[in-house]
């Protein structure tokens, strides 16, 4: 089996003891954004397996794209990722 060379780590511990790597992360031509594929890039971003840099180039995302996602995360988890919106 090859391994690609990549910067950074391969895999990181979460802090619920499960283990997330690259390959949990969405594939980089995603174009349907549901909460889990964004939770994903978050988790890997605020745990260390991609940085934010890469995220953003890696999906074509904004810094203010990511920001939101990174504030709907912290005030309402995953929930706030949804599209619907919160009631």
């Amino acid at each position: 089996m090859y391994l690609r060379k990549v910067d950074g780590p391969r895999a990181v511990t979460l802090p619920d003891g499960s283990v997330m790597t690259r390959a949990d992360l969405p594939p980089p031509d995603t174009r349907r954004w549901v909460a889990s594929r964004k939770l994903a890039v978050v988790r890997g971003v605020l745990h260390g397996l991609i940085t934010q840099a890469e995220a953003q180039a890696e999906y074509g995302l904004s810094q203010e794209e990511f920001q939101e996602w990174l504030e709907a995360v912290s005030r309402y988890g995953v929930e706030g990722l949804k599209v619907t919106g919160l009631k």
